[in-house]
């Protein structure tokens, strides 16, 4: 087998460790995948200008502060749903290696680990990602129980009004429970780990909304249930209730317009979260990357901003924080890492990014992250 050395390596391992429903379901983009491309070609268009003669014959330091926090590195781990499709509880291998890392972890609504789990495994890290769903009740409630569990950090999804649209989950039929048939069965034949794990752990599961289905529900339910999470209820005005209801920071996520990164500090919001969904809703969307500096110019200085989509490395994560971010996300990867490289796969993939970023820093001649001067 090929060594492991980058994002590449890893989705090429994953591609042929998971059926091809589940690698599609991961790698997968809305549409004609434009937006997924655009993600990746907006970092391989810009260019970062080296400076020489800068003595980097140290450890350079990879410390981020955002949101109040010093955290050890400048990226964290997304929401990702129903990333258990790559490897059974995977959510909470996630959790465990953001937590040994220091950098944040963001359990998500459609999460296959209930949120409370996962703020167990990582009490200093996690943050809570929030679908406002067609329910005011199931919302209330998993905010609660954000609450409850001590969640302190809320992020709010704002760009899936409706589900996309992705062709191959269509083209492969991809629905949970999964459909018995020769197609399948093949497939998991050709894939014997993964149908071994899964059958030992059982199918996915949106654990988050269990408590919301009636006792016994079968999967097909709890995915009806989760369909009803893709919701255009959310606006402006719900938006304000839910930032004067959480007593922690809020984060408005997948912003890409400038008007609506202002509107949104202006609404109360501790932070603004430019982001596509990493290509998985409209095709047509701009790149983060693209969208960015346009963002930072129309907000006030210094007001924080996250930023994912299309990141597959340090060297993507310094071009990010040279356009004008404060910290990044990177979640494809984490799931090629694990599904190729088994539970250790994520902390595998923090220390690539980490001597990844540190390498950039050198050639470029960065001290530190505050010197976001070098793109070119």
């Amino acid at each position: 087998m090929a060594p492991v050395v980058s994002y590449r390596d890893l989705r090429k391992q994953a591609r042929r460790k998971l059926p091809r429903f589940a690698f599609d379901f991961v790698d997968g983009g809305a549409g004609d995948e434009a937006g997924l491309d655009r993600n990746e070609a907006a970092y391989r268009a810009r260019c970062l200008q080296p400076r020489v003669l800068i003595n980097s014959d140290r450890a350079l330091p990879l410390k981020r502060r955002f949101l109040g926090r010093d955290w050890a590195l400048p990226f964290g781990i997304p929401p990702i749903g129903l990333a258990g499709i790559a490897w059974p509880e995977i959510d909470l291998l996630l959790a465990e290696a953001a937590e040994q890392a220091g950098i944040p972890y963001v359990a998500s609504t459609p999460a296959t680990v209930a949120l409370e789990r996962l703020r167990q495994r990582a009490p200093e890290s996690a943050w809570f990602q929030l679908y406002v769903g067609k329910s005011e009740e199931i919302t209330a409630d998993l905010l609660a129980r954000a609450k409850a569990a001590g969640y302190r950090t809320l992020v709010v999804t704002a760009d899936v009004p409706r589900p996309g649209r992705r062709l191959r989950d269509l083209r492969n039929g991809f629905a949970l429970p999964l459909k018995p048939g020769p197609r399948l069965a093949f497939d998991l034949m050709r894939h014997p780990g993964w149908a071994l794990r899964t059958a030992r752990h059982g199918a996915p599961r949106f654990a988050n909304l269990e408590p919301y289905a009636e006792r016994g529900s079968s999967t097909q339910s709890l995915a009806q249930l989760m369909a009803g999470q893709s919701s255009g209820r959310l606006d402006w005005a719900l938006l304000r209730e839910i930032r004067d209801g959480w007593s922690g920071q809020v984060i408005l996520k997948g912003v890409s317009a400038p008007q609506d990164a202002v509107k949104a500090a202006e609404t109360g919001v501790d932070a603004v979260w430019v982001s596509n969904h990493g290509g998985r809703q409209l095709s047509s969307a701009p790149a983060p990357l693209d969208a960015l500096p346009e963002i930072r110019r129309a907000l006030p200085a210094g007001f924080p901003l996250a930023l994912d989509g299309g990141i597959r490395s340090g060297e993507d994560m310094i071009k990010a924080l040279a356009a004008g971010a404060d910290f990044v996300f990177a979640g494809r990867p984490f799931l090629y890492a694990i599904a190729a490289l088994g539970p250790r796969g994520a902390s595998r993939l923090i220390a690539q990014f980490a001597s990844e970023l540190e390498n950039t820093m050198a050639q470029i001649g960065w001290s530190d992250l505050d010197l976001q001067d070098g793109a070119g």
